[in-house]
């Protein structure tokens, strides 16, 4: 995901409107690894400006997602995580305990469907999710 200035210019250059709402969440993601939720980012923002909606969080994740910058996820955690690591293909690895969330660099070259198993469908990626405890949980 872009700095937080540099979104900003990427909704302007599509003539979406920009606000400090929008400004703040884009700050609340930045760096941030763990997958966070709606919520979570909601929680977050809440801090800096309380009169946000959960609303104008969701739609402007939805919107980072269109524009290819966060990644959407539906994991089985219970609500769609939002991914900000698109600049690599990797797989997740979930708690199913916590529902905690990370990425996992790992390669399965030989990973595919066998013929006739999705007909109608070009596959072009797959995606791995491992589940298990994470060391707090454990």
């Amino acid at each position: 995901m872009q700095s937080p200035d540099a979104l900003t210019d990427l909704f302007r250059a599509n003539g979406w409107k920009i606000t400090a709402q929008r400004q703040c969440i884009f700050r609340a993601l930045e760096g941030d690894e763990t997958h966070p939720s709606a919520e979570r980012v909601y929680e977050r923002v809440r801090t800096e400006m309380p009169n946000v909606s959960l609303k104008t969080v969701y739609q402007t994740l939805h919107d980072l997602a269109e524009l290819g910058e966060i990644s959407a996820l539906d994991l089985g955690t219970g609500s769609a995580r939002f991914d900000p690591n698109v600049e690599s293909n990797h797989h997740h690895v979930v708690c199913r305990s916590c529902g905690k969330v990370r990425d996992v660099d790992a390669d399965f070259p030989g990973l595919c469907l066998p013929p006739g198993t999705a007909p109608g469908f070009n596959v072009v990626s797959a995606e791995v999710v491992f589940r298990g405890l994470c060391d707090v949980c454990q």
